[in-house]
């Protein structure tokens, strides 16, 4: 069975997200898109600390798309820098390990 993995990415907003999470969605390069909105995020930026309102979008894909979603999400996202972060899967029921599979490209 192919490798699946989470991406985390942050958002500047929920409609940005949710914009970004139906396109992957519809290129395939995605199975599932989780949107959670109202996240606090503190950071620095540019020698300067920063503290905003942002939304946090959750895909789930195969290890072999992530150069193309990366890709993509960088060409929708707003952020000159998205926060685009994979993350591995441990464990998987197989069934929904196969479902990943089968609705991604």
């Amino acid at each position: 069975m192919e490798k699946i993995c989470v991406v985390y990415i942050t958002a500047s907003n929920r409609d940005e997200a949710m914009k970004i999470g139906r396109q992957m969605v519809s290129m395939k390069l995605a199975a599932c898109a989780n949107v959670f909105d109202g996240m606090t995020s503190f950071y620095r930026w540019e020698g300067k600390e920063e503290e905003s309102s942002e939304a946090v979008l959750i895909l789930k894909t195969r290890e072999a798309l992530l150069p193309a979603l990366e890709k993509a999400v960088k060409e929708a996202h707003s952020y000159s820098c998205p926060c685009i972060v994979a993350l591995p899967v441990i464990h998987a029921a197989r069934e929904y390990e196969e479902w990943i599979v089968r609705e991604t490209t």
